[in-house]
């Protein structure tokens, strides 16, 4: 599965600026933290309580951040 991160992106550039402070604070690198909005690596459950709490975000907001399902883009054939 392919999951959009575009609105977490947003929350952590509200809260922290840059991806670089939210990654320190999350206790992991820029690096990893790319892998993982990139859809390259996976977010632990750790990571993501811990980054719902840095991020201030309710529980039930968490499905909208980390859940939501990339929209595949599909060609169109010419006929």
């Amino acid at each position: 599965m392919v999951f959009s991160y575009d609105k977490l992106r947003g929350r952590i550039r509200e809260c922290f600026k840059t991806q670089e402070a939210f990654a320190k604070a999350l206790g992991m690198s820029r690096t990893s933290l790319n892998l993982r909005l990139n859809n390259s690596a996976e977010f632990s459950q750790n990571e993501i309580i811990k980054a719902a709490k840095l991020l201030e975000l309710n529980t039930v907001d968490i499905d909208r951040y980390f859940f939501t399902l990339e929209v595949q883009k599909t060609e169109q054939r010419g006929a």
